[in-house]
């Protein structure tokens, strides 16, 4: 008489390990891809130029007229900031919220001597496509810049320039 031979473990265990397998995998891909993504997006939000950007916006009375007060930024940032030294670009496009409505804030900003100018600042209102211009200067006149104490100052425009 010849005795069956036991099954390895392989044979014995591959109907679960496979779907556990992938779906781990799944899992860790997804959360690497989530915190590479809240990263960046972190990133983004504590660079100087954004909180420039929302400090001015935050501040102006024909968008706190559009979107109601307290206006809250959204969570989906998205453009890009480049720095080299003294100097860097930033073209972001940032989400405000509110009850009242929701709105897309642009930004164009130069870093230049270590100091950055908005060169442009437009809130798009989503409900009626209106653009508000908050800030327009010129190529060699930027009228809102951060300095270094982190205070913004300059002059904001309004909608009717």
């Amino acid at each position: 008489m010849t005795q069956a031979s036991k099954p390895n473990w392989w044979s014995r265990n591959w109907k679960w390990f496979v779907p556990v397998g992938c779906l781990g995998t799944l899992v860790l891909f997804g959360g690497f891809i989530g915190a590479l993504w809240f990263g960046i997006t972190g990133i983004m939000k504590g660079s100087e130029s954004y909180q420039m950007a929302v400090t001015v916006a935050k501040n102006n009375p024909k968008v706190i007229e559009v979107l109601g007060p307290p206006i809250r930024e959204g969570s989906v940032v998205s453009g890009s900031i480049n720095e080299a030294g003294p100097g860097g670009h930033a073209e972001l496009q940032i989400p405000l919220v509110n009850t009242k409505g929701k709105g897309e804030l642009y930004l164009v900003a130069n870093k230049v001597m270590d100091k950055w100018a908005i060169q442009d600042l437009v809130l798009e209102v989503e409900s009626t496509k209106e653009r508000i211009k908050l800030v327009e200067a010129t190529a060699s006149q930027p009228n809102h810049s951060m300095h270094s104490d982190g205070a913004a100052s300059g002059t904001a425009g309004d909608a009717g320039r």
